[in-house]
């Protein structure tokens, strides 16, 4: 087709520019479907997606005081209490290693329940890296307001409010006696009086808040930045008279947060990676370990393993948060083809990427869940979604799974091994401050802010040319 297009118009006129517009937007289309149709043959693999600016983004980090972040790491080694959430572990006593010496960047805790939302410390140990260290890093640290795009707010929320949680004092969700509070408090009163806050109304302003309850208690106040969150369980609750307290209704008013101004962020892997070359034979069908009783959210979790705990080739164990249920879930993750991940008190948890790292491929049950930068990776080239009413169909689930032939379960194992560096973390320095992996999870991050900043410059702009005192409620941002 080519060559024939090409011959018939070099036998018109030159001044015949019909003709020859014609049959040079057919030779354009006709090359635009060759080169889409080779690049689908080549590229049957799952990729990533890079479509994003590559000019990086803008950031400016608030001036809070040391006390609101590293400072908060001082005061967690220094401090003998224990954890109270934490179960005894014989085999592995739980002692606080004290720092030998002050440290300017101290380590985050080993502490599983917190480590897990460990991306604060990341994020932040990459702006505190030096310049000539951080050429691979996204974020382009700026150090005038007028000069960015977004205002970090290097607050350490989920340390605070897990040092909170785990005092066992009882007062998280009180005012009186909350040193969680005070901090919050302590952010907002800062930030509130400068300029940058001023002349956007926070809107660009980024917090980072893994944890579903960090500042929990001014979470109003800055409904309108843009918040990191895993997901958003916790922040919504059921209209019980719009679904007739059966399900979540089909509209849900985003008044604090969104996916149109805030970012799915993963949590921090627990489980140490396994390469495809490490892979070896997987003899169970599908494991869970975990919590089967959860405080919010997780009946259809206790559901789920009634009905597969007797399953022939599914392991279903309980879980805790200590070094030998780490041992047990690096041994059953590995050993298994599929790893369930259920809801729990929220609808995602550090177990879906712990399975991303040990080559398990991840199952799914969830309708509303939300899942770090979707757009950029496609979840469903590596995972098996089911839905809540099928996976709580007798014997439906695992029917499903062993439908999957050994060449599938290989290709989806392939296709995970090329993700597994998106959701890192940890630049292999300890105290954070280094080079960062350029395709890891903090630049993944900034990647997305940065789609974000057309639509906060816009919304900056609509607030500025408001008459004096008028008042226009929040909208729904339903997509």
């Amino acid at each position: 087709m080519v060559p024939k297009i090409a011959s018939m118009a070099s036998t018109r006129p030159l001044s015949s520019l019909p003709y020859l517009f014609l049959s040079l937007s057919l030779l354009f289309v006709v090359s635009l479907l060759f080169f889409f149709s080779n690049s689908l043959i080549s590229n049957p693999n799952p990729s990533i997606s890079h479509n994003t600016l590559q000019n990086g983004i803008n950031v400016y980090v608030a001036e809070l005081p040391r006390s609101l972040n590293y400072g908060l790491l001082d005061k967690y080694w220094s401090s003998s209490t224990p954890d109270s959430r934490i179960p005894t572990d014989p085999d592995h006593p739980t002692r606080k290693t004290h720092l030998p010496k002050p440290d300017t960047h101290p380590p985050y805790p080993e502490n599983p329940l917190i480590k897990q939302y460990s991306a604060e410390y990341w994020i932040m140990g990459d702006l505190e890296t030096s310049p000539e260290k951080r050429i691979g890093s996204f974020a382009k640290r700026v150090f005038s307001e007028s000069d960015a795009d977004v205002v970090f707010v290097p607050f350490f929320a989920t340390l605070s409010a897990e040092m909170e949680l785990g005092n066992g004092k009882g007062s998280f969700r009180k005012k009186s006696g909350n040193e969680d509070y005070q901090r919050q408090r302590q952010v907002l009163d800062f930030l509130k009086n400068t300029k940058a806050w001023k002349r956007s109304n926070g809107r660009d302003h980024v917090f980072v808040l893994t944890d579903p309850v960090a500042m929990w208690h001014v979470r109003e106040e800055i409904a309108l930045s843009i918040l990191l969150v895993v997901d958003f369980g916790g922040w919504f609750r059921q209209d019980s008279k719009s679904s007739n307290g059966t399900s979540l209704p089909e509209r849900i008013e985003h008044t604090q947060v969104s996916v149109i101004k805030d970012v799915i962020v993963p949590y921090t892997h627990l489980l140490p990676r396994l390469d495809l070359s490490q892979n070896q034979r997987r003899h169970s069908l599908l494991y869970f370990k975990g919590a089967k009783h959860r405080h919010r959210g997780g009946l259809i979790r206790e559901k789920l393993w009634d009905l597969l705990v007797n399953e022939p080739g599914v392991v279903m164990e309980e879980g805790f948060p200590n070094a030998t249920g780490k041992e047990q879930s690096i041994r059953g993750m590995r050993n298994s083809e599929f790893c369930l991940h259920p809801a729990g008190d929220t609808p995602t948890s550090c177990r879906l990427f712990d399975a991303i790292q040990s080559l398990c491929i991840p199952v799914i049950v969830s309708d509303t869940i939300e899942l770090p930068f979707e757009g950029i990776i496609d979840y469903s080239e590596f995972s098996v979604f089911a839905s809540v009413s099928d996976a709580l169909t007798p014997k439906w689930l695992a029917n499903h799974l062993r439908r999957f032939s050994e060449r599938e379960k290989e290709t989806l194992r392939s296709r995970i091994a090329k993700v597994q560096s998106v959701f890192v973390y940890d630049n292999g320095h300890a105290d954070g401050i280094g080079p960062i992996e350029p395709d890891g999870a903090v630049n993944h991050i900034w990647k997305k802010v940065q789609q974000k900043v057309p639509m906060v410059k816009e919304a900056v702009i609509r607030e500025r040319r408001k008459p004096a005192g008028a008042s226009v409620p929040l909208r729904c941002q339903c997509i």
